[in-house]
């Protein structure tokens, strides 16, 4: 018979470590297996107890007691060496892919594909997927990219950011933009609701009925937009526009319009009209930032929920759409938050300006 062995003396840290990796779903079961061991040897339990309890050979219960003891938690995560599935594919063939997928492209086309650069490296596919995934390489995914070439780049973020981050007093701020060319589409042919097992359908192609534009103003504080869709995108439509946003908010209150760099903003029947009507107060963006007019965001919620899949067989019917759109969204409207601060917005700038501008 064998001497019962003496209880393993575990520190409290250890304890913590050991308890922490058999409680992680991530951790590997050979390595919890082990943790197991040392936890149940320093509990008292026998060599040959816990061999019984884990189902493993007394003298794997000792070896593991033995390395604990010698190189402590990090013992019980160490390969043996000459342990594992010999590498297939040499380090210097996997630079070589990698090399070749980053500063080259084949003949025919303008990236490699997983089974081009197999046949070019004389590997298998799935081998250049793996090594692809390893290296975070996706030679099938292009990302775009505009940096705003505008010398008053600075000084128009400031002053629109400073609106969202500190709006003036007994003032309302709107971000104003128009959504040009929004086509009445319909489908050919009807498509199939969607049903258990299988999503809706609608036909590839369809008619054209006409476009309009919507003009929209979006409330920073509160998320209430008001909407007017016009035939055309001109500077009289955009003064109709500007003279229902008169009508619909208080005459005592300032309003700050947030706009685009659109040449009927600027036109001189419009600096004659805002000169007549004092309490309008514009603030351009940058050009090539419309990512800072926090209505551009809306209006991508009016494309994705109610526009993209809708079919409209007259311009009337897209026009009570988008008015619909409006009215629900004022009944429970929700404000979007701006948060980016000019310092951490130039930051990021400085560091994209880095990588993409040549001229940097």
């Amino acid at each position: 018979m064998w001497n019962d062995a003496p209880p393993l003396q575990l520190t409290r840290d250890h304890r913590e470590t050991l308890d922490s990796w058999v409680a992680a779903s991530s951790t590997p079961q050979n390595i919890v297996s082990r943790c197991l061991v040392i936890l149940m040897a320093a509990d008292g339990l026998s060599n040959t107890s816990i061999a019984k309890e884990l189902v493993v050979s007394r003298p794997t219960v000792i070896l593991w007691r033995k390395r604990f003891v010698e190189g402590g938690p990090e013992a019980l995560t160490r390969v043996a060496p000459g342990r594992g599935r010999k590498k297939s594919i040499k380090t210097k063939t996997i630079k070589a892919l990698v090399e070749k997928t980053l500063h080259s492209h084949p003949r025919n086309a303008t990236h490699w594909s997983t089974r081009t650069m197999a046949k070019e490296m004389g590997v298998s596919h799935s081998t250049v997927h793996r090594i692809w995934d390893i290296h975070g390489l996706q030679p099938h995914r292009v990302r775009s990219f505009k940096l705003s070439r505008d010398p008053k780049f600075v000084e128009k973020l400031t002053d629109v950011v400073g609106l969202y981050m500190d709006p003036p007093d007994k003032a309302i701020v709107l971000c104003v933009d128009e959504k040009s060319q929004i086509q009445a589409l319909d489908r050919t042919q009807p498509g199939l609701p969607m049903k258990k097992g299988r999503c809706g359908t609608m036909t590839h192609d369809y008619k054209r009925h006409g476009t309009t534009t919507l003009f929209a103003a979006l409330d920073v504080l509160t998320g209430h937009v008001v909407g007017q869709c016009l035939p055309r995108h001109r500077h009289q439509e955009f003064l109709r526009f500007l003279r229902k946003l008169d009508r619909s908010f208080p005459e005592d209150l300032d309003l700050h319009l947030i706009v685009d760099n659109y040449g009927t903003h600027s036109r001189p029947e419009v600096k004659d009209w805002l000169k007549a009507h004092p309490r309008f107060k514009l603030h351009f963006t940058p050009t090539s930032a419309s990512w800072v007019n926090l209505v551009e965001r809306w209006f991508r919620d009016l494309t994705t929920k109610r526009l993209r899949r809708g079919a409209f067989c007259s311009v009337q019917y897209l026009v009570q759409a988008i008015n619909q759109y409006i009215r629900l969204n004022n009944a429970d409207p929700k404000p979007f938050m701006w948060t980016a601060t000019t310092e951490s917005i130039l930051a990021k700038l400085k560091r994209c300006k880095a990588i993409y501008d040549p001229d940097h």
